[in-house]
């Protein structure tokens, strides 16, 4: 292969696991059940997974672990946010290892992704073989300002939209005022904001205009998944300390670890790549010439299945 996506692939085995008493995780197993084992990280928060996801890892090398995070996709309740903190996150991937009983897997996340594959490696460095990074976000209040209201300089069209849902006594705080809508229990509410969120997301996430993408975002499951959480995770700091992520590299740094960053990525900008390249030296840090920010673009997909190629010879 030479950086194409691999053919689809069948799950040979899902399920769910009953976190606690509110939340049910959907998880699946594709690929080589014998092979090196590899957990995909979806973004957002509450992005959920998605079949294209198997594509990025050749079925004959890897046994491919697929998940819904709690509150996104399949898990349910969708949407819900009792409970649910970037160290609940965490703890649910080591519930899903030993679950499955893998002593050690590949974490491959991105975007949101690549701040839950920091967290969790940081946590338990000793589950895991390498990282494969796409996106980076590192939840520091620059970037979240950034995505609410920097990426108007850009995509001046999508954000007028976005910040034009709200009345225009609430535009000066559009987080505070699009997390009181979502949260809201009716659908009737909280539905509109998902939407507006979710399509100003995918609609600054690609290259080049793609109707596809931002159709995507606005179906009601990954709308209310993505905007809710987002709105929940930004609204607390992402429950992380400041620059968390980048003071614990050190914990990591004697793993593998593949970082592709497109270098217009206009929600998750290169400086954060950058930044967590300049604290982690030995990380491969590419950064893609003609790639935004969505991890179909294609400069962005083959350095990743590329990256995930050049691993299957890490032994467990």
């Amino acid at each position: 292969m030479s950086g194409e996506l691999y053919p689809e692939v069948q799950p040979y085995r899902t399920g769910f696991l009953q976190l606690d008493s509110v939340h049910r995780m959907y998880w699946e197993e594709s690929g080589n059940p014998n092979g090196l084992p590899v957990i995909f990280l979806h973004g957002g928060p509450g992005a959920g997974a998605k079949a294209v996801h198997r594509r990025y890892f050749d079925p004959a090398a890897y046994r491919i672990v697929i998940f819904d995070q709690r509150g996104a996709g399949r898990s349910t309740p969708l949407g819900e946010l009792r409970d649910n903190t970037t160290q609940h996150l965490v703890a649910d991937i080591e519930t899903l290892r030993a679950h499955l009983g893998i002593p050690r897997w590949v974490v491959f996340g991105g975007s949101w992704g690549s701040t839950l594959a920091l967290a969790y490696a940081q946590a338990h460095p000793d589950s895991c073989l390498a990282l494969t990074l796409r996106g980076i976000f590192l939840c520091r209040p620059s970037e979240i300002e950034w995505f609410l209201y920097g990426i108007k300089e850009v995509f001046p069209e999508n954000w007028h939209k976005f910040a034009n849902f709200l009345p225009e006594s609430e535009r000066s705080d559009l987080l505070a005022n699009y997390h009181r809508r979502l949260v809201d229990p009716d659908p009737a509410v909280h539905m509109p904001a998902a939407r507006s969120w979710s399509m100003y997301e995918g609609s600054c996430s690609t290259l080049l205009p793609s109707a596809d993408t931002v159709t995507s975002f606005g179906e009601d499951v990954l709308a209310l998944g993505l905007a809710r959480m987002e709105a929940h995770y930004f609204s607390n700091e992402s429950f992380l300390e400041p620059d968390q992520l980048l003071r614990d590299v050190p914990r990591i740094r004697h793993l593998p670890c593949v970082i592709m960053q497109g270098r217009y990525d206009m929600v998750c900008p290169a400086r954060s790549a950058w930044d967590l390249h300049l604290a982690w030296p030995e990380a491969r840090l590419t950064i893609v010439p003609d790639a935004g920010h969505n991890g179909m673009e294609p400069g962005i997909r083959a350095g990743l299945v590329r990256a995930m190629d050049a691993f299957r010879t890490l032994g467990p």
